[in-house]
């Protein structure tokens, strides 16, 4: 489902789908399972989708289908964000743009029927019209085949490696083919994003007026300090009770999506300045256009304190003049508010 328009704000929820809803041609915003490629050209590489701080394949997280109304070149358009899942990393995040016309060489230039094709399976597609082949774990491009029976493909050693051990190694024959592509719990739990518009009239944000008083136990600590302490703890809170309040009407939203508008942060730490935002390569200045929830991890299974992916806002920024990039993928900004920044 498409988001809407600039200057309102759109929430998103994970609900349960049909595997059919979650497919390429359906244009999905979608959590976890293999990527819903928009187009088959240009995929990012082994390279571009490796965490650049452990440097080991990143897994998919989420996308979101975002046209730009009134603009030709982007009448579809999704954004692809994948995260480092392996402990104790847990770090690596990088997000994707991709953009098409109406008339385009992937797609029908009628929009998808709602209802169930005669001819939806429930089987795993690891090679695009195109031609082109993705990886048995993880639906990324795949350059790399298995040496014995060509016929499986994969985006690294790492992610051949899991094939083999799980069941690829048992059905790895000249003449026989495993189509089946197992559970090598490398995906997130798979959902659809639903899209609905947050309700206008917000409850206000109240103000905790900062206390005067000062504990005796604090000592000889001089009041200057303690007073630029006192503001400090003030403003941390002021700040995470904003939060609160945004998500209070809708706490189980997971995605907030609001093109050209300011993120809610959950902390006043860590929050970016205009220089922390690098520019789009084309020169433009990146833009917010929707953060990810802390409620998302609830759906995710992946809890291990210390052991698995966390934080308290993901916030992605893109290129401001959507710059055209034919059919391919064009890597954008994502930055991490960590839980821990939270008072």
């Amino acid at each position: 489902m498409a988001v809407a328009g600039p200057g309102s704000v759109e929430l998103g929820f994970a609900e349960e789908a049909p595997a059919w809803r979650l497919r390429s041609e359906q244009f999905p915003s979608k959590v976890g399972g293999r990527p819903a490629w928009l187009s088959a050209a240009g995929l990012p590489g082994p390279a571009a989708l490796a965490c650049s701080r452990c440097g080991r394949p990143l897994a998919f997280l989420l996308q979101v289908y975002a046209p730009l109304p009134g603009r030709a070149d982007a009448f579809h358009r999704s954004l692809f964000l994948f995260c480092c899942r392996e402990p104790p990393c847990c770090a690596g995040l990088r997000v994707f743009r991709n953009q098409l016309p109406r008339k385009n060489e992937f797609y029908s230039f009628e929009p998808p029927s709602e209802n169930r094709p005669p001819d939806a399976g429930e089987s795993v597609c690891l090679q695009l019209q195109s031609g082109t082949h993705l990886c048995r774990v993880c639906g990324c491009l795949a350059p790399k085949t298995c040496s014995r029976c060509h016929q499986a493909h994969y985006c690294s050693k790492e992610h051949q490696t899991i094939d083999w051990r799980l069941v690829h190694k048992q059905t790895c024959t000249q003449d026989q083919v495993d189509h089946t592509v197992p559970d090598h719990n490398f995906l997130f739990p798979e959902f659809e994003i639903v899209i609905e518009t947050e309700d206008e009239i917000m409850p206000e944000v109240v103000e905790k007026e900062e206390d005067s008083d000062i504990v005796e136990s604090m000592g000889e600590t001089p009041e200057e300090e303690l007073d630029s302490m006192a503001k400090h703890e003030s403003r941390e809170d002021n700040i995470f009770q904003k939060f609160k309040t945004h998500i209070a009407h809708e706490p189980e939203q997971i995605l907030r999506y609001g093109r050209g508008i300011e993120p809610i942060w959950i902390s006043g730490k860590n929050i970016p300045q205009d220089k922390d935002i690098p520019d789009c390569p084309c020169g433009a200045k990146r833009i917010f256009e929707f953060q990810v929830m802390p409620q998302l991890l609830n759906h995710l299974k992946a809890d291990r304190l210390g052991k698995s992916v966390d934080w308290g806002v993901l916030a992605v920024f893109t290129c401001a003049e959507s710059c055209s990039l034919g059919s391919g993928y064009m890597e954008e900004f994502v930055w991490k508010q960590d839980v821990a920044d939270t008072p």
